[in-house]
């Protein structure tokens, strides 16, 4: 039998299956959290440099992107949560050769998957832009951002799969100073292609692209100088197809659930766009600064998978709960400060976007409706975290399809249609995700008992 290894090997990782929880946790969230917040820099530069210095239609152009990229990336990136959960769950239990095999597979993964999406992207934007209904004014610009975004997918899946290994064992501060490393040469670039080079959206696009490749190598870096059981060898890199099959398994769910809640956003956008370029442009500037509230709250996602997961692996079912406990109580904290933080500030912070008055108003009346309640969003999220954690992935994904992307598609049909407002088709985001995380909580008390009954036998038998 393998030799444990949930003995840290670095001042990095986290011993996640001893000791009290609350601390372990913040440690891993907040990295976390300022690594995601930062990561949402490379978009948010794109928007503020086309937005002051391009003009609106620009503006309009990328964020008309981004629910269109979100459908095509998140099966790929559903399977970067299933290589977290394995990781988690060997490193748990400690068994060094599934451990090595799973990172091997993760890896190589990421970078078949990065090139299947390089052809995807470059083929799908020009008819999946029109079916969306962009306008003929923004169209062009958005055609060319997507492509060129797009070609950067194989080091933004390498970035994204090295730093849920990394994740998985408790490391979540060196995936923060690499993305402070690429942040700082994104801001720069897009600065310098668009101001000095006047490219526009190619200029933002081709500036994001290289600043991911910096991160990605720099995650690579990280996992072949490791000395922990995590190391990486280029040499070995291939796809174990027992593994592979595990993270699908867990992954695709996860990914599914992901790109579906894509295409009812897509059809929110689509419906966005119905209202004209200058409302695309203030829910673009808005759903931007949303971005950072969800992405806080992300990292309780991201901590509950890794913690339950680790946990499960080494058979401590009891901390299980305690993890659920913790995690719903900071999301909630996280999401009303931040949320409310962004609406009180929301006129300036709108600013940063565009100086056009129409602009700001509809930024203001999204962010009034969703930013504030952005907390329930968190709350569903962590509870999906929990639930995956343990290894189950078909069940949320089956109760966040019918609560949440049914729901918004059901609404767009039928109530936005009788009332044609921007604050109609809002409102069915916090609808949706109190209706979801009610589900959810009834499936995790049903799966937790289970747990402990199974916890309860082992000791009898032991």
């Amino acid at each position: 039998m393998d030799s444990k290894v949930t003995t840290k090997k670095n001042k990095y990782e986290i011993d996640m299956c001893n000791g009290p929880l609350i601390g372990k946790m913040l440690v891993f969230a907040i990295p976390l959290m300022l690594s995601g917040i930062l990561q949402l820099f490379f978009n948010a530069a794109d928007i503020v440099v086309v937005g002051r210095f391009s003009g609106s239609e620009a503006l309009a152009a990328v964020g008309s992107t981004s629910s269109l990229i979100n459908l095509l990336i998140n099966i790929f990136m559903g399977l970067s949560v299933g290589a977290n959960v394995l990781v988690a769950r060997f490193y748990g239990a400690g068994l060094k050769k599934d451990l090595s095999t799973m990172v091997h597979t993760a890896i190589a993964t990421a970078i078949v998957s990065g090139l299947f999406l390089v052809v995807a992207g470059w083929i799908l934007a020009k008819p999946a832009l029109q079916l969306m209904g962009t306008p003929d004014d923004v169209i062009d610009m958005s055609i060319l951002y997507m492509r060129i975004y797009f070609c950067g997918m194989p080091v933004m899946m390498t970035y994204n799969f090295g730093s849920a290994i990394l994740r998985a064992v408790g490391d979540t501060k060196r995936p923060l100073y690499y993305l402070m490393i690429s942040g700082v040469v994104n801001v720069v670039l897009n600065l310098f292609f668009v101001i000095v080079f006047h490219m526009s959206v190619a200029g933002v696009a081709l500036a994001t692209v290289i600043s991911q490749a910096i991160s990605a190598l720099l995650v690579i870096r990280c996992l072949i100088k490791t000395d922990s059981d995590y190391k990486l060898n280029l040499r070995a890199l291939k796809i174990h197809p027992d593994k592979l099959i595990k993270m699908i398994q867990i992954g695709i769910p996860a990914g599914l659930q992901g790109a579906l809640f894509s295409v009812s956003n897509v059809l929110i956008q689509s419906s966005v766009n119905s209202f004209g370029s200058i409302a695309m442009a203030g829910n673009t500037a808005a759903s931007n600064l949303e971005g950072f509230v969800y992405t806080a709250m992300n990292s309780l996602y991201q901590t509950s998978i890794s913690f339950t997961g680790q946990n499960y692996g080494a058979m401590k079912y009891k901390r299980i709960g305690k993890i659920f406990a913790i995690s719903q109580v900071i999301v909630i904290i996280v999401g009303l400060v931040f949320g409310n933080l962004v609406y009180l500030f929301a006129d300036k912070l709108l600013l940063l976007y565009s100086t056009d008055p129409q602009v700001i108003q509809i930024g203001i009346r999204r962010l009034g409706i969703i930013s504030v309640t952005y907390f329930l969003c968190g709350m569903m999220d962590t509870m999906v975290g929990s639930l995956r954690g343990m290894g189950y992935a078909i069940m949320p994904m089956l109760v966040s399809l019918t609560g949440a992307c049914a729901f918004r598609v059901i609404w767009i049909a039928t109530i936005f249609r009788s009332v044609n407002t921007l604050e109609c088709l809002y409102w069915s985001y916090p609808i949706s995700w109190a209706l979801t995380f009610s589900v959810h909580f009834i499936c995790f008390l049903i799966v937790y008992r289970k747990l402990l009954k199974k916890e309860g036998s082992n000791l009898v038998e032991g």
